[in-house]
């Protein structure tokens, strides 16, 4: 019953690709969101030499990827956390963080050694990525 409630009531997001936002260079606007499953979020680049790529997606969710400079969609349809970033700013922490409904405590510390190792290419802002995921609410099943 949740999910056909979820389903009946998705809501839509925009997530913009930026050259400068509120968190300063090569950012995506907002930079971490909290939706529900059965929600669309749509990523529009603002100017030229963007596009997005999943990093980390829960399991049995498939990766993904735009293309360079076309707006993409993508539905999330299954509770977790998702990590995305922009490849050709990926050393200016180009990323952003979407949590899908609740986040379970357990997968915690997979995501964090998964990101340890992700943040080692990012060069600048290093910070960025901590920020966003500092906003996930973890849960315990």
């Amino acid at each position: 019953m949740l999910a056909s409630y979820n389903l009946a009531n998705a809501a839509d997001y925009e997530i913009k690709m930026l050259d400068f936002g509120k968190d300063k260079g090569m950012v995506f606007e907002p930079g971490f969101l909290s939706v529900l499953p059965g929600d669309t979020i749509k990523f529009i680049p603002t100017s030229s030499g963007h596009f997005v790529r999943s990093s980390q997606v829960p399991e049995g969710v498939s990766p993904w990827q735009s293309k360079m400079d076309e707006v993409f969609t993508v539905t999330v349809t299954k509770e977790g956390v998702y990590v995305y970033y922009c490849p050709p700013h990926l050393s200016m922490a180009m990323v952003g963080v979407i949590q899908v409904g609740e986040a379970q405590i357990e997968s915690k510390d997979e995501l964090m050694d998964a990101m340890s190792s992700f943040n080692r290419r990012h060069l600048m802002n290093k910070k960025r990525l901590w920020t966003y995921i500092e906003q996930i609410e973890w849960t315990k099943k």
